[in-house]
């Protein structure tokens, strides 16, 4: 006879805040994580731990190797992107067709693999031959010059993570009311890789800028002619031209053969399928920088070139892509990043922002990149609101929803970063709330 499973002790002093918030040291324990992961997954999931008998991939032998790996043909339902249509959306629909979102609800570590990396195109994704494709950088520079990728390789390259997110992404939430669209609905245009190219510093050492220069204009080789204006600071600085990501050539949806890629500027300004680098003394006043991607402020006044994301979270579970079955010890999990470095503490509520207790950072933390943050939690069936509030390292902190609102007005369509709240009901449903 085995020894019978004894039940988890919690003692008051592990308890970190309100509504049953625990030290985010406890998972340090390994009896204690292994009852949370125990729990978790028959709550969850209601499977069972332990199955009978030989299944067919024990009896008989498997598939051949593979010139490029599949995933499971368990997953393919699972985990993928989605084109959703939004009722209520600030999009205009019939650009619906060149968004798909990354389903952050589904993943765990900070890496999002390239084919559920989140896309956004203005005109559809083109098919470029790199043999025909190159890159000219001119305007204020002493010698203009052209590059084509096998000329990229050759420079000295460097890989670094950094997260992407598009400057839409969480919009729907300025609404009046809590939409009940999925968290991918919601929070996926964002997505986390390792990229690696050429710092573009190096490249525009190398064509002598002018000293007058103060910009530099981006533009790409799709249908769209996409461009923007980045400052010569930020161009000098950590600004690369990737050809890769997650060690492999960049796909056609990320901008093959090369992209710009500025860290943790708003992803409409890391321009995909780069062809043209104009230097200037001033920015172009593109469409995308006049019409388009600006701030509608209360005063109806447009705050513009707001181009570094700010310090933001989400919870990515539990949330209403999942429900709770059952009372159990739980782990809170989800993202957090900031635009301008490293993020420094989050913090977690389940009482709506009442108390707070520090949840545990996942290393490595890098800047402008995804940090993976966890505490535990033990559900004991009543109702609570689910809140993460980040703070980056130079001490800015993640607003309320109120708070962005007051200052911000329900204009605009770019840069939501407020609190996200997730309502978990008695019976363990989990819906979008504003609280």
């Amino acid at each position: 006879m085995g020894k019978e499973n004894k039940p988890t002790v919690i003692d008051s002093a592990d308890r970190a805040a309100k509504g049953g918030l625990l030290n985010r040291r406890l998972f340090l324990n390994t009896a204690i994580a292994s009852t949370a992961a125990l729990a978790t997954a028959r709550a969850a999931y209601g499977q069972d731990i332990v199955g009978e008998g030989q299944d067919d991939w024990v009896i008989y032998p498997g598939s051949d190797a593979q010139l490029y790996g599949d995933r499971s043909q368990f997953e393919v339902d699972n985990i993928k992107r989605v084109f959703p249509e939004f009722s209520q959306e600030f999009w205009d629909l019939r650009l619906s067709k060149y968004v798909a979102r990354t389903p952050l609800d589904h993943m765990l570590g900070t890496i999002t693999p390239s084919g559920l990396h989140f896309e956004r195109s203005h005109q559809g994704i083109p098919d470029i031959d790199p043999d025909k494709h190159s890159l000219v950088i001119h305007g204020m520079v002493k010698q203009p010059l052209k590059f084509d990728i096998e000329a990229l390789e050759n420079y000295p390259t460097v890989s670094r993570f950094y997260f992407l997110e598009c400057s839409g992404n969480s919009a729907v939430l300025f609404q009046d009311k809590p939409t009940d669209q999925s968290l991918q609905q919601i929070h996926g245009l964002l997505s986390g890789s390792e990229w690696t190219g050429v710092l573009l510093s190096t490249l525009l050492d190398e064509c002598g800028i002018d000293r007058n220069a103060k910009w530099i204009i981006a533009e790409g080789a799709d249908n769209g002619m996409m461009s923007r204006s980045i400052p010569m600071d930020k161009a000098l600085d950590d600004t690369m031209i990737a050809v890769r990501q997650n060690g492999e050539r960049i796909r056609p949806s990320q901008g093959y053969p090369m992209r710009l890629f500025n860290p943790g500027f708003e992803g409409n300004t890391s321009i995909k399928w780069l062809r043209s680098i104009y230097v200037s003394d001033r920015p172009a006043m593109s469409v995308q920088e006049t019409a388009k991607y600006t701030d509608m402020m209360p005063d109806n006044t447009s705050l513009q070139f707001s181009l570094e994301m700010d310090v933001k979270s989400i919870i990515t579970r539990p949330s209403n892509a999942m429900s709770l079955k059952k009372k159990a010890l739980y782990e809170i999990t989800g993202l957090a990043w900031s635009g301008k470095g490293k993020i420094a503490r989050v913090e977690v509520s389940v009482d709506g922002g009442k108390t707070w207790a520090d949840a545990m950072l996942e290393d490595p933390v890098q800047s402008k990149m995804l940090t993976r943050f966890r505490i535990p939690w033990l559900w004991e069936g009543g109702p609570a609101v689910l809140q993460s509030r980040a703070i980056d390292e130079f001490g800015r902190v993640q607003p309320t929803r109120d708070a962005l609102i007051a200052a911000r007005g329900q204009n605009p369509i770019y840069h939501y970063s407020a609190i996200q709240s997730w309502a978990v009901a008695s019976n363990g449903e989990i819906k979008n709330v504003f609280a």
